[in-house]
Protein backbone atom coordinates (compact mmCIF):
# COMPACT_ATOMS: atom_id res chain seq x y z
CA UNK A 1 0.00 0.00 0.00
CA UNK A 2 1.44 3.27 -1.20
CA UNK A 3 1.70 6.07 1.56
CA UNK A 4 -1.17 8.11 0.17
CA UNK A 5 -3.55 5.05 0.99
CA UNK A 6 -2.77 5.18 4.39
CA UNK A 7 -6.07 6.64 6.40
CA UNK A 8 -3.59 8.29 9.17
CA UNK A 9 -2.33 10.63 6.20
CA UNK A 10 -6.47 11.82 5.62
CA UNK A 11 -7.80 12.02 9.00
CA UNK A 12 -10.34 14.50 7.75
CA UNK A 13 -12.10 11.96 5.63
CA UNK A 14 -14.82 9.01 7.15
CA UNK A 15 -12.72 6.33 7.35
CA UNK A 16 -15.17 4.36 5.21
CA UNK A 17 -14.01 6.04 2.17
CA UNK A 18 -10.20 5.95 2.60
CA UNK A 19 -9.67 2.78 1.15
CA UNK A 20 -11.75 0.99 -1.57
CA UNK A 21 -12.46 -2.21 0.01
CA UNK A 22 -14.11 -0.71 2.83
CA UNK A 23 -17.51 0.81 1.35
CA UNK A 24 -17.33 -1.89 -1.64
CA UNK A 25 -16.83 -5.34 0.53
CA UNK A 26 -19.58 -3.68 3.12
CA UNK A 27 -22.11 -2.87 1.12
CA UNK A 28 -21.31 -5.55 -1.30
CA UNK A 29 -21.64 -8.29 1.56
CA UNK A 30 -24.74 -6.05 2.74
CA UNK A 31 -26.47 -6.75 -1.08
CA UNK A 32 -25.32 -10.33 -1.19
CA UNK A 33 -27.69 -10.74 1.31
CA UNK A 34 -30.52 -8.61 1.20
CA UNK A 35 -30.62 -9.66 -2.79
CA UNK A 36 -31.10 -13.22 -1.45
CA UNK A 37 -33.81 -12.46 1.47
CA UNK A 38 -35.76 -10.76 -1.58
CA UNK A 39 -35.43 -12.99 -4.28
CA UNK A 40 -36.60 -16.04 -2.52
CA UNK A 41 -40.47 -14.52 -1.91
CA UNK A 42 -39.98 -13.13 -5.29
CA UNK A 43 -39.52 -16.79 -7.04
CA UNK A 44 -42.32 -17.94 -4.55
CA UNK A 45 -44.77 -14.86 -6.16
CA UNK A 46 -45.24 -13.51 -3.01
CA UNK A 47 -43.91 -10.30 -3.84
CA UNK A 48 -43.13 -8.41 -6.92
CA UNK A 49 -40.26 -5.77 -7.35
CA UNK A 50 -41.09 -3.16 -10.28
CA UNK A 51 -37.86 -4.96 -12.25
CA UNK A 52 -38.12 -5.79 -15.79
CA UNK A 53 -36.25 -8.80 -15.25
CA UNK A 54 -37.77 -11.93 -14.53
CA UNK A 55 -37.58 -13.71 -10.98
CA UNK A 56 -34.46 -15.49 -12.10
CA UNK A 57 -32.75 -13.54 -14.30
CA UNK A 58 -32.81 -10.46 -11.81
CA UNK A 59 -31.32 -12.83 -9.41
CA UNK A 60 -28.51 -14.20 -11.97
CA UNK A 61 -27.93 -10.60 -12.37
CA UNK A 62 -27.39 -9.49 -8.92
CA UNK A 63 -24.95 -11.93 -8.09
CA UNK A 64 -22.88 -11.87 -11.39
CA UNK A 65 -22.82 -7.76 -11.93
CA UNK A 66 -24.38 -6.44 -8.87
CA UNK A 67 -22.55 -8.05 -5.68
CA UNK A 68 -19.44 -9.43 -7.92
CA UNK A 69 -19.04 -5.74 -9.10
CA UNK A 70 -18.54 -4.61 -5.47
CA UNK A 71 -16.13 -6.71 -4.69
CA UNK A 72 -14.35 -6.57 -7.89
CA UNK A 73 -14.29 -3.05 -7.77
CA UNK A 74 -12.70 -2.88 -3.71
CA UNK A 75 -10.24 -5.50 -4.99
CA UNK A 76 -9.28 -3.29 -7.80
CA UNK A 77 -9.18 -0.29 -6.05
CA UNK A 78 -6.96 -1.11 -3.12
CA UNK A 79 -4.85 -3.36 -5.02
CA UNK A 80 -4.01 -0.76 -7.47
CA UNK A 81 -1.67 1.30 -5.88
CA UNK A 82 0.71 -1.78 -5.15
CA UNK A 83 0.29 -2.74 -8.86
CA UNK A 84 1.45 0.39 -10.42
CA UNK A 85 2.87 2.84 -7.69
CA UNK A 86 -0.18 5.70 -8.29
CA UNK A 87 -1.99 6.99 -5.45
CA UNK A 88 -5.18 5.84 -3.88
CA UNK A 89 -8.58 6.26 -5.02
CA UNK A 90 -10.11 7.69 -1.66
CA UNK A 91 -12.84 10.24 -0.45
CA UNK A 92 -14.85 11.93 -2.93
CA UNK A 93 -14.26 10.21 -5.67
CA UNK A 94 -14.03 6.89 -4.57
CA UNK A 95 -17.47 7.93 -2.59
CA UNK A 96 -18.57 8.53 -6.87
CA UNK A 97 -17.82 4.79 -7.41
CA UNK A 98 -20.35 3.50 -4.70
CA UNK A 99 -22.60 6.40 -5.71
CA UNK A 100 -22.39 4.73 -9.32
CA UNK A 101 -22.86 0.95 -8.28
CA UNK A 102 -26.08 1.89 -5.72
CA UNK A 103 -27.25 3.43 -8.75
CA UNK A 104 -26.74 0.35 -11.14
CA UNK A 105 -28.99 -1.48 -8.41
CA UNK A 106 -31.61 0.42 -8.00
CA UNK A 107 -31.99 0.85 -11.68
CA UNK A 108 -31.84 -2.67 -12.22
CA UNK A 109 -34.30 -2.85 -9.68
CA UNK A 110 -36.75 -0.71 -11.03
CA UNK A 111 -36.20 -1.12 -14.63
CA UNK A 112 -39.90 -1.76 -15.12
CA UNK A 113 -40.73 2.29 -14.61
CA UNK A 114 -37.88 2.88 -17.28
CA UNK A 115 -36.74 2.73 -20.79
CA UNK A 116 -34.03 -0.41 -20.98
CA UNK A 117 -31.56 1.86 -22.12
CA UNK A 118 -31.08 4.43 -19.72
CA UNK A 119 -31.56 1.63 -17.28
CA UNK A 120 -28.34 -0.16 -18.95
CA UNK A 121 -26.44 3.00 -19.32
CA UNK A 122 -26.63 3.06 -15.33
CA UNK A 123 -25.90 -0.32 -14.20
CA UNK A 124 -22.78 0.00 -17.09
CA UNK A 125 -21.58 3.00 -15.34
CA UNK A 126 -19.20 1.77 -12.76
CA UNK A 127 -17.59 -0.93 -14.89
CA UNK A 128 -16.63 1.66 -17.64
CA UNK A 129 -15.14 3.73 -14.30
CA UNK A 130 -13.23 0.90 -13.19
CA UNK A 131 -11.78 0.03 -16.22
CA UNK A 132 -10.54 3.62 -17.45
CA UNK A 133 -9.58 4.06 -13.98
CA UNK A 134 -7.51 1.11 -13.71
CA UNK A 135 -5.97 1.08 -17.28
CA UNK A 136 -5.18 4.18 -16.76
CA UNK A 137 -3.11 3.25 -14.05
CA UNK A 138 -1.62 0.17 -15.55
CA UNK A 139 -0.52 2.43 -18.39
CA UNK A 140 1.13 5.47 -16.83
CA UNK A 141 2.81 2.66 -14.14
CA UNK A 142 3.78 0.25 -17.12
CA UNK A 143 2.99 -2.28 -15.11
CA UNK A 144 2.30 -4.59 -18.18
CA UNK A 145 1.71 -7.63 -16.37
CA UNK A 146 -1.58 -6.79 -14.91
CA UNK A 147 -3.05 -5.79 -18.58
CA UNK A 148 -4.84 -9.05 -18.40
CA UNK A 149 -7.27 -7.81 -15.71
CA UNK A 150 -8.00 -5.00 -17.19
CA UNK A 151 -9.14 -7.07 -20.47
CA UNK A 152 -11.41 -9.27 -18.11
CA UNK A 153 -13.07 -6.27 -16.74
CA UNK A 154 -13.73 -4.98 -19.76
CA UNK A 155 -15.07 -8.48 -20.78
CA UNK A 156 -17.58 -8.43 -17.89
CA UNK A 157 -18.60 -5.20 -19.01
CA UNK A 158 -19.37 -6.49 -21.92
CA UNK A 159 -21.67 -9.62 -20.86
CA UNK A 160 -23.25 -6.88 -18.97
CA UNK A 161 -24.11 -5.49 -21.55
CA UNK A 162 -25.20 -8.04 -23.04
CA UNK A 163 -27.31 -9.38 -20.73
CA UNK A 164 -29.31 -6.05 -20.63
CA UNK A 165 -30.18 -6.82 -24.47
CA UNK A 166 -30.86 -9.61 -24.12
CA UNK A 167 -33.70 -8.89 -21.26
CA UNK A 168 -34.62 -6.25 -23.46
CA UNK A 169 -35.49 -8.59 -25.91
CA UNK A 170 -37.46 -10.52 -24.26
CA UNK A 171 -35.52 -13.35 -23.95
CA UNK A 172 -34.34 -15.24 -20.37
CA UNK A 173 -30.97 -13.83 -19.68
CA UNK A 174 -30.23 -15.78 -17.12
CA UNK A 175 -29.21 -18.82 -19.45
CA UNK A 176 -28.19 -16.68 -22.30
CA UNK A 177 -24.75 -15.37 -23.90
CA UNK A 178 -24.30 -12.43 -21.29
CA UNK A 179 -24.66 -14.60 -18.15
CA UNK A 180 -22.48 -17.18 -19.72
CA UNK A 181 -19.54 -14.77 -20.72
CA UNK A 182 -20.07 -12.98 -17.25
CA UNK A 183 -19.37 -16.15 -15.62
CA UNK A 184 -16.32 -16.88 -18.19
CA UNK A 185 -14.69 -13.22 -16.98
CA UNK A 186 -15.68 -14.27 -12.91
CA UNK A 187 -14.07 -17.99 -13.82
CA UNK A 188 -10.87 -16.43 -15.14
CA UNK A 189 -10.12 -13.55 -12.94
CA UNK A 190 -10.79 -16.04 -10.19
CA UNK A 191 -8.02 -18.28 -11.89
CA UNK A 192 -5.57 -15.34 -12.79
CA UNK A 193 -5.58 -13.65 -9.34
CA UNK A 194 -7.05 -16.21 -7.27
CA UNK A 195 -3.66 -18.28 -8.87
CA UNK A 196 -1.23 -15.72 -7.74
CA UNK A 197 -2.77 -14.98 -3.82
CA UNK A 198 -3.52 -18.45 -2.77
CA UNK A 199 -0.22 -20.36 -3.44
CA UNK A 200 1.62 -16.97 -1.71
CA UNK A 201 -0.97 -16.19 1.12
CA UNK A 202 0.00 -20.44 1.66
CA UNK A 203 3.55 -20.34 1.10
CA UNK A 204 3.72 -16.70 3.74
CA UNK A 205 1.65 -19.07 6.55
CA UNK A 206 4.15 -21.99 6.13
CA UNK A 207 6.91 -20.21 6.39
CA UNK A 208 5.97 -18.27 9.50
CA UNK A 209 5.32 -21.76 10.96
CA UNK A 210 8.48 -23.75 9.14
CA UNK A 211 6.43 -26.46 7.62
CA UNK A 212 6.76 -27.68 4.23
CA UNK A 213 6.56 -28.44 1.29
CA UNK A 214 6.32 -24.90 0.02
CA UNK A 215 3.88 -24.16 -2.57
CA UNK A 216 4.51 -24.12 -6.69
CA UNK A 217 3.88 -20.70 -7.56
CA UNK A 218 2.86 -19.36 -10.52
CA UNK A 219 4.94 -20.15 -13.93
CA UNK A 220 4.46 -21.86 -17.34
CA UNK A 221 2.43 -24.57 -16.38
CA UNK A 222 -0.13 -22.18 -14.96
CA UNK A 223 0.46 -20.14 -17.95
CA UNK A 224 -0.56 -22.60 -20.38
CA UNK A 225 -3.70 -23.99 -18.23
CA UNK A 226 -4.71 -20.11 -18.20
CA UNK A 227 -4.40 -20.18 -22.01
CA UNK A 228 -6.28 -23.51 -22.48
CA UNK A 229 -9.00 -22.32 -20.14
CA UNK A 230 -9.79 -19.24 -22.10
CA UNK A 231 -10.30 -21.91 -24.97
CA UNK A 232 -12.82 -23.73 -23.31
CA UNK A 233 -14.42 -21.76 -21.52
CA UNK A 234 -14.83 -19.42 -24.88
CA UNK A 235 -16.39 -22.61 -26.33
CA UNK A 236 -19.08 -22.87 -23.51
CA UNK A 237 -20.31 -19.61 -23.99
CA UNK A 238 -21.01 -20.09 -27.50
CA UNK A 239 -22.31 -24.11 -27.59
CA UNK A 240 -22.32 -24.88 -23.79
CA UNK A 241 -24.15 -28.17 -24.65
CA UNK A 242 -22.30 -30.07 -26.82
CA UNK A 243 -19.99 -32.83 -26.58
CA UNK A 244 -16.61 -31.37 -27.67
CA UNK A 245 -17.32 -28.49 -25.10
CA UNK A 246 -18.16 -31.30 -22.05
CA UNK A 247 -14.25 -32.87 -23.08
CA UNK A 248 -12.70 -29.48 -23.19
CA UNK A 249 -14.28 -28.94 -19.80
CA UNK A 250 -13.46 -32.02 -18.26
CA UNK A 251 -9.96 -31.62 -19.35
CA UNK A 252 -9.66 -28.37 -17.96
CA UNK A 253 -11.29 -29.55 -14.79
CA UNK A 254 -8.43 -32.58 -14.51
CA UNK A 255 -5.88 -29.35 -14.93
CA UNK A 256 -7.03 -27.09 -12.55
CA UNK A 257 -7.38 -30.01 -10.26
CA UNK A 258 -3.50 -30.59 -10.69
CA UNK A 259 -2.66 -27.17 -10.29
CA UNK A 260 -4.26 -26.55 -7.03
CA UNK A 261 -2.78 -29.78 -5.94
CA UNK A 262 0.62 -28.22 -6.24
CA UNK A 263 -0.17 -25.30 -3.60
CA UNK A 264 -0.09 -27.20 -0.17
CA UNK A 265 -3.23 -26.97 0.51
CA UNK A 266 -3.33 -30.39 2.56
CA UNK A 267 -0.94 -28.63 4.84
CA UNK A 268 -3.25 -24.99 5.68
CA UNK A 269 -5.75 -26.79 7.73
CA UNK A 270 -5.04 -24.78 10.82
CA UNK A 271 -5.94 -21.31 9.50
CA UNK A 272 -8.87 -21.20 7.75
CA UNK A 273 -8.20 -18.03 5.96
CA UNK A 274 -5.83 -19.84 4.53
CA UNK A 275 -7.36 -23.13 3.52
CA UNK A 276 -10.84 -21.47 2.36
CA UNK A 277 -8.50 -19.68 -0.20
CA UNK A 278 -8.22 -23.48 -1.32
CA UNK A 279 -11.74 -24.41 -0.96
CA UNK A 280 -13.04 -21.77 -3.11
CA UNK A 281 -10.60 -22.04 -5.62
CA UNK A 282 -11.41 -25.93 -5.54
CA UNK A 283 -15.08 -24.79 -7.17
CA UNK A 284 -13.09 -23.61 -10.05
CA UNK A 285 -12.17 -27.80 -11.45
CA UNK A 286 -15.17 -28.77 -9.91
CA UNK A 287 -17.81 -26.75 -11.75
CA UNK A 288 -15.79 -27.89 -15.13
CA UNK A 289 -16.29 -31.21 -14.26
CA UNK A 290 -20.02 -30.65 -13.88
CA UNK A 291 -20.40 -28.73 -17.18
CA UNK A 292 -18.78 -31.99 -18.77
CA UNK A 293 -21.01 -34.32 -16.79
CA UNK A 294 -23.81 -32.28 -17.84
CA UNK A 295 -23.59 -33.75 -21.03
CA UNK A 296 -25.37 -36.98 -20.18
CA UNK A 297 -27.71 -35.10 -17.40
CA UNK A 298 -29.08 -32.08 -19.66
CA UNK A 299 -30.84 -31.11 -16.81
CA UNK A 300 -28.08 -30.68 -14.50
CA UNK A 301 -26.86 -28.22 -16.17
CA UNK A 302 -27.64 -24.99 -14.16
CA UNK A 303 -26.92 -27.00 -10.90
CA UNK A 304 -23.42 -27.37 -12.30
CA UNK A 305 -23.31 -23.78 -13.55
CA UNK A 306 -24.22 -22.81 -9.69
CA UNK A 307 -21.18 -24.45 -8.59
CA UNK A 308 -19.29 -21.57 -10.14
CA UNK A 309 -21.67 -19.14 -9.13
CA UNK A 310 -22.09 -19.65 -5.58
CA UNK A 311 -19.08 -21.65 -5.06
CA UNK A 312 -16.19 -20.26 -7.09
CA UNK A 313 -17.89 -16.58 -7.19
CA UNK A 314 -19.38 -16.48 -3.77
CA UNK A 315 -16.53 -18.46 -1.70
CA UNK A 316 -13.33 -16.98 -2.92
CA UNK A 317 -15.11 -13.25 -3.02
CA UNK A 318 -16.24 -14.02 1.14
CA UNK A 319 -12.07 -15.63 1.63
CA UNK A 320 -10.72 -12.52 -0.36
CA UNK A 321 -12.87 -9.93 1.65
CA UNK A 322 -12.59 -11.76 5.20
CA UNK A 323 -8.46 -11.35 4.72
CA UNK A 324 -7.80 -8.10 3.08
CA UNK A 325 -10.31 -6.66 5.18
CA UNK A 326 -8.26 -7.86 8.47
CA UNK A 327 -4.89 -6.96 6.64
CA UNK A 328 -5.75 -3.76 5.59
CA UNK A 329 -7.04 -2.69 8.54
CA UNK A 330 -5.00 -3.32 10.65
CA UNK A 331 -5.89 -6.93 12.51
CA UNK A 332 -4.20 -10.04 12.68
CA UNK A 333 -4.23 -12.49 10.31
CA UNK A 334 -6.10 -14.85 11.72
CA UNK A 335 -9.96 -16.54 11.38
CA UNK A 336 -11.77 -15.86 14.50
CA UNK A 337 -14.97 -18.77 15.36
CA UNK A 338 -17.39 -16.63 13.86
CA UNK A 339 -15.32 -16.27 10.67
CA UNK A 340 -14.93 -19.70 10.01
CA UNK A 341 -18.89 -20.25 10.84
CA UNK A 342 -19.25 -17.95 7.60
CA UNK A 343 -17.21 -20.23 5.87
CA UNK A 344 -18.92 -23.28 6.50
CA UNK A 345 -22.59 -21.84 6.28
CA UNK A 346 -21.27 -20.71 2.86
CA UNK A 347 -20.47 -24.33 1.67
CA UNK A 348 -23.25 -25.57 3.51
CA UNK A 349 -25.40 -23.53 1.32
CA UNK A 350 -23.46 -24.19 -2.13
CA UNK A 351 -23.98 -27.83 -1.61
CA UNK A 352 -27.73 -27.36 -0.72
CA UNK A 353 -27.87 -25.12 -4.40
CA UNK A 354 -26.42 -27.42 -6.00
CA UNK A 355 -28.44 -30.56 -4.60
CA UNK A 356 -31.71 -28.82 -5.44
CA UNK A 357 -30.40 -27.99 -9.27
CA UNK A 358 -30.77 -32.24 -9.18
CA UNK A 359 -33.81 -32.55 -7.25
CA UNK A 360 -35.36 -29.17 -7.98
CA UNK A 361 -38.62 -30.29 -6.13
CA UNK A 362 -37.14 -30.37 -2.74
CA UNK A 363 -37.63 -26.87 -1.95
CA UNK A 364 -36.14 -26.92 1.58
CA UNK A 365 -33.21 -27.48 -0.41
CA UNK A 366 -33.59 -24.09 -1.99
CA UNK A 367 -34.03 -22.17 1.58
CA UNK A 368 -31.43 -24.13 3.24
CA UNK A 369 -29.20 -22.83 0.61
CA UNK A 370 -30.94 -19.16 0.94
CA UNK A 371 -30.55 -19.29 4.86
CA UNK A 372 -26.89 -20.35 4.57
CA UNK A 373 -26.06 -17.74 2.02
CA UNK A 374 -27.90 -15.21 3.92
CA UNK A 375 -26.11 -16.11 6.87
CA UNK A 376 -22.62 -15.57 5.12
CA UNK A 377 -22.67 -12.35 3.68
CA UNK A 378 -24.98 -10.91 6.46
CA UNK A 379 -22.79 -12.16 8.88
CA UNK A 380 -19.42 -10.73 6.82
CA UNK A 381 -21.49 -7.16 6.96
CA UNK A 382 -22.47 -7.41 10.95
CA UNK A 383 -18.72 -8.74 11.66
CA UNK A 384 -16.31 -6.27 9.81
CA UNK A 385 -19.15 -3.09 10.12
CA UNK A 386 -16.75 -1.89 13.14
CA UNK A 387 -13.88 -2.53 11.34
CA UNK A 388 -14.54 -1.45 7.65
CA UNK A 389 -15.95 1.92 9.23
CA UNK A 390 -13.23 2.76 11.56
CA UNK A 391 -9.62 3.89 10.81
CA UNK A 392 -7.05 1.65 11.21
CA UNK A 393 -4.50 1.52 14.53
CA UNK A 394 -1.36 -0.21 12.64
CA UNK A 395 -0.45 -0.88 9.14
CA UNK A 396 -1.88 -3.62 7.24
CA UNK A 397 -0.45 -6.23 4.81
CA UNK A 398 -1.07 -5.33 1.08
CA UNK A 399 -3.19 -6.99 -1.32
CA UNK A 400 -0.33 -9.31 -3.33
CA UNK A 401 -0.25 -10.19 -6.73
Amino acid sequence: MSASADPALAPRRPALFTLGLRPFFLFGAVWAAAAMALWIPMLAGRMAPPTAFDPISWHAHELLFGYLGAVVSGFVLTAAPNWTGRPALMGWPLAGLVALWLAGRVAVLTSAETAPLPVALIDLALPAALVAYFGNAIIAGGNWRNLPVVALLTGWGVANALFHWEAAEGGFPAAGHGLRLGLMAAVLLISLIGGRITPIFTRNWMRARKAGPEPTLFNRADGAILLFTVAALAVWVVWPHEWATAALAALAGIAHLWRLSRWSGRHAGAEPLVWVLHAGYAFIPIGFLGVAASAFLPGAAAAAQHLWMAGAVGLMTLAVMTRASLGHCGKPLTASRPITALYLALIVSVAARFAYGLAPGADWLLHLAGAGWIIAFGGFAALYWPLLTRAKSTPGQPTQS
